[in-house]
């Protein structure tokens, strides 16, 4: 598992743990598969944000194998 701050870790169909807007104080996690890369940088401190298949969006925490 790596963590999902580098754009080139992550594509579509992967499935990732993300943490969602109104979980960001508490830390949940959220599990899904990625639909949508929605950050343009390559790299982000908190997590490159994504859409995940189910229409949540948040930033990638965890990229499982």
């Amino acid at each position: 598992m790596t963590n999902g701050t580098k754009r080139t870790d992550i594509r579509s169909g992967l499935e990732v743990s993300i943490v969602l807007k109104q979980d960001q104080k508490t830390g949940k996690l959220t599990q899904g598969i990625v639909r949508d890369i929605l950050t343009k940088s390559a790299t982000h401190p908190h997590g490159i944000k994504v859409r995940l298949k189910n229409g949540l969006v948040g930033r990638v925490k965890t990229i499982h194998n």
